[in-house]
């Protein structure tokens, strides 16, 4: 062993410390070689900043752009959780064939044949005017029985006092 830590098998061409001064140089000479394209490497980044500021800053501003862009399409555009799905069906419910009127409860309520016709009529969909259109009376006096049928079922609208209405009996 010698003192560079390497086991040479003779003085060898130049000396015992040759090959171990050679392997320093080696080493050095690498090291700066790697220093030197560094520093040159460096010199001509800088130089490409300099010479291409506008361009770089100019992409840099783009690529911002770009990407604060795509965050907030996706943001704005992202579906949230599809809702569970509504079917609709019609269902055929049975009626019977003939509508018999509840007389007891035309009796209990105190309802009048006119103010009968008046909620059937209401429950056909048809507006105040067109009621008194079609049983040749005033409007007023079609808002006079409305409102006597309404106080008569506990009714506020028109849409409860048809639904009041059918769960008695009184109309079809």
């Amino acid at each position: 062993m010698n003192h560079c830590g390497l086991r040479s098998a003779g003085a060898g061409r130049f000396g015992p410390n040759a090959e171990c001064d050679m392997r320093k140089h080696v080493l050095l000479y690498g090291l700066l070689c790697g220093v030197l394209i560094a520093a040159l490497q460096f010199i001509e980044y800088r130089w490409i900043v300099v010479e291409h500021s506008v361009q770089i800053y100019g992409a840099l501003v783009a690529a911002l752009f770009a990407t604060l862009g795509l965050w907030l399409g996706n943001r704005l555009t992202r579906t949230k959780a599809p809702a569970p799905e509504i079917v609709i069906r019609e269902i055929m419910v049975p009626a019977p064939l003939a509508f018999v009127r509840d007389e007891q409860q035309v009796a209990a309520l105190g309802l009048t044949p006119r103010e009968l016709e008046i909620l059937a009529l209401i429950a056909d969909g048809l507006s105040n005017r067109e009621i008194a259109e079609r049983v040749f009376v005033s409007e007023n006096t079609v808002k006079t029985h409305s409102s006597r049928v309404f106080g008569k079922l506990g009714a506020q609208r028109r849409t409860q006092a048809v639904q009041r209405g059918k769960e008695l009996r009184l109309i079809p």
